[in-house]
């Protein structure tokens, strides 16, 4: 019998290139909520792929960007600790025929470790092939990546690729999780990133960022969940959106959240939500732990 092996791979990129809907396409299952807006991903997340021989530790990092914010700057550093103790690290760009700004920085901050990095280009279901085959270029010119791996995480193709790739550097040792866990994040904070997930897709552009949940009572039995939560945001104005007109707003997102999460726990779910204004709160560190985030 192959002697098992271990391993711990970090995925880093610019904010909303695909990092989250990678992740969960890795592990097979929905660990990281996805939207469109950029700094979906807040905290570290780790999915956990487990098979006979082999278990691989992924690390979904927020993306990394110019922080505006003591959120945003814990959400840099973050990433950047991310960086630290693993075994590959999975670079995740767009088929963009330049290598940008954000991606010149991630990259010497490469150069400085001995870490192999694998670079993978997403989102090719949108370009042709002589515009990836430019960006390949443009990479490997900055750079000396152990592997470039093309994919669609949206539509999973490559995806096998990359999982192959990973295998060539992870060592024997030790399984570091149950072979049934797929992800270290709780219910309780599962749930309140469903919750944010739907906000953050209803929403218009300047409401997102200011919005925190806060799962205050989570009681599950074995025919039911029960969870009430309240929703922050930092301006008068921003509460009459979430709300809507009529409450209209917070019943979809409600409905939204509710829907998903009896899909996942098999069981009717009871879901009572409010709107709460609390101003700054990203720029005030106790409000920034109060709410879950990881203190860097």
């Amino acid at each position: 019998m192959a002697e098992f092996k271990s391993g711990f791979v970090s995925i880093i990129g610019r904010p909303n290139v695909g990092k989250s809907t990678l992740i969960n396409r890795l592990v097979g299952e929905k660990i990281a909520i996805i939207s469109s807006k950029p700094q979906t991903t807040r905290n570290n997340i780790l999915g956990i792929l487990t098979d006979e021989d082999k278990q691989i530790v992924f690390t979904d990092t927020p993306g990394i960007h110019e922080p505006t914010s003591m959120l945003a700057e814990m959400m840099v550093k973050s990433s950047n600790n991310a960086l630290v103790d693993t075994d590959a690290i999975l670079l995740l760009v767009e088929p963009i025929a330049n290598v940008g700004r954000t991606e010149e920085k991630i990259i010497e901050r490469l150069k400085k470790q001995k870490t192999p990095v694998i670079l993978v280009i997403n989102k090719i279901d949108t370009v042709k092939k002589d515009v990836l085959l430019s960006v390949i270029a443009a990479y490997t010119s900055v750079f000396e990546f152990a592997a470039v791996v093309p994919i669609s995480a949206r539509k999973s193709d490559g995806v096998d690729a990359v999982k192959a790739e990973i295998e060539k550097f992870i060592k024997p040792g030790p399984q570091y999780f149950p072979e049934d866990m797929v992800t270290d994040q709780p219910q309780r904070q599962i749930a309140a990133e469903i919750i944010r997930e739907k906000l953050l897709r209803s929403l218009n552009k300047e409401v997102p960022h200011g919005i925190a949940i806060e799962i205050f009572s989570f009681e599950e039995s074995a025919s039911k969940l029960t969870i009430e939560a309240n929703i922050y945001c930092e301006k008068q104005s921003h509460k009459g959106i979430i709300i809507g007109k009529g409450g209209e707003m917070l019943k979809k997102i409600g409905t939204e959240a509710r829907t998903e999460l009896e899909r996942m726990h098999v069981k009717k779910v009871f879901l009572s939500l409010w709107v709460k204004v609390n101003e700054d709160w990203r720029n005030k560190r106790g409000k920034i732990a109060n709410f879950g985030f990881e203190l860097q």
